[in-house]
């Protein structure tokens, strides 16, 4: 009896550790990141300014984070910082509800504390479509950020994976970010230079130009070929 337990054990005990491992796997952190890089300010297009981070762990709830990048353009390092009306915009697949945010300012840069009033559901962000988590920071430069991370709780299910998410708007972008440009590494006296907004473009989700419908229509008529064939 306790050679056939034995036997037994044997194809038991690969069975348990492989569900173990796939648990742990489940809960293993998942990451996503892209940068808003398509900007309406003359001379800053195709230029990361910001990097959107955003971590699940198979849960309802996705860290998300917002980093302004510095870029050397024309010989010059300047800092793209976020802030004022649509500061932070994101277009989440699902209805989902934001938790406290957290902001990091540019050390000794002389920066007043930001302030958020949001999120404040959908709405239009510039030239970049409409996006339904906008987020409007108080007021102006002074108060701008070089990052911000903030939880998302989906209302209903969980997430799954980060690539999940977000959803690409009808302009095909997932997020998007009011831009200050000053000079790095970032100080109040300095001034916004310039000021736009930045999305991604909708890269991410770029259409194929009618290569799918060329493919179909292909094997379309290869098939009335065959038909054609069988049936003579």
């Amino acid at each position: 009896m306790q050679s056939i337990t034995m036997r037994k054990l044997k194809y038991v005990a690969p069975i348990l550790i492989a569900v173990a491992c796939l648990g742990l796997q489940k809960a293993k952190a998942d990451n996503s990141t892209f940068f808003l890089s398509t900007s309406n300010v003359p001379g800053f297009n195709n230029i990361n300014m910001v990097q959107v981070s955003i971590t699940t762990n198979g849960t309802n709830t996705a860290n998300i984070s917002f980093t302004s990048q510095t870029a050397n353009v024309g010989g010059t390092n300047y800092l793209f910082m976020i802030g004022n009306g649509s500061a932070f915009d994101l277009n989440t697949s699902a209805p989902a509800t934001t938790g406290s945010y957290n902001f990091t300012q540019p050390a000794n840069g002389g920066f007043t504390t930001p302030s958020v009033s949001g999120p404040n559901g959908s709405g239009q962000v510039d030239g970049w479509g409409v996006f339904n988590n906008t987020n409007t920071m108080f007021d102006g430069f002074a108060h701008a950020v070089s990052a911000v991370t903030f939880t998302l709780t989906k209302n209903n299910g969980v997430w799954g994976s980060a690539a999940n998410v977000l959803l690409g708007n009808a302009n095909g972008a997932f997020a998007a970010a009011h831009i200050f440009i000053t000079l790095a590494p970032g100080n109040l006296s300095n001034g916004a230079i310039f000021t736009g907004y930045a999305a991604n473009g909708g890269a991410v989700n770029t259409p194929d130009g009618g290569t799918t419908v060329m493919l179909l229509g292909m094997a379309l008529g290869a098939l009335g070929m065959v038909r054609r064939y069988l049936t003579s």
